[in-house]
Parts: structure tokens; C-alpha cells; sequence
């Protein structure tokens, strides 16, 4: 337990920013998983927007630091080469 009114509020904050923060990744695997079930379908049309949608969530999340750049990175572009397979 915090035993100084400044720990108190570095707890209140922290659990504000845990908050925020699973928000966010929950968004992101959202999002992602919707690209993935798009691309599985194998229709190129909706797949095209489920990508778009995830690569920006996963750009927004890496901007705030909840995604490592380079993971939100790779995904994208793994993302982008499946799209890039179904469409011919």
C-alpha cells in the first residue's frame, strides 16, 4: 500500500494508464484478428478494409508506445503480403 499522498496518486495514475492502455491493445487484436478472418475468407474487396483498419490501429498503438514499433511493423506487412496473395 502507497504510505505518501504522492504514491497515492502514482497509483491512482498508473491505473489510469493501465486502463487506457488495455483499451488500446484490446483494439488492436480486434482489429487484427478481424484482418486475418477477412483474409481467410478470400474476399479481396472486405479483406482490403479490414487490413487498412488494423495497420492503422496497429500505427496509432506503436505511436503511443503499447505495440513495439517493429512488432506493429511486421504485422502490418504481414498482413499487407497476405492481402497482396488474394488479390491476384
Amino acid at each position: 500500500m502507497a504510505n505518501h499522498a504522492s504514491a497515492e496518486k502514482r497509483n491512482r495514475q498508473r491505473q489510469g494508464r493501465r486502463a487506457r492502455n488495455q483499451a488500446a491493445q484490446s483494439m488492436v487484436r480486434t482489429s487484427v484478428k478481424r484482418a486475418r478472418t477477412a483474409l481467410a475468407t478470400g474476399k479481396a474487396d472486405s479483406a482490403k478494409q479490414h487490413v487498412a483498419d488494423a495497420a492503422q490501429a496497429l500505427a496509432r498503438a506503436a505511436g503511443k508506445g503499447i505495440v513495439h514499433h517493429k512488432a506493429a511493423s511486421r504485422t502490418t506487412s504481414r498482413l499487407q503480403s497476405a492481402l497482396h496473395k488474394i488479390q491476384g
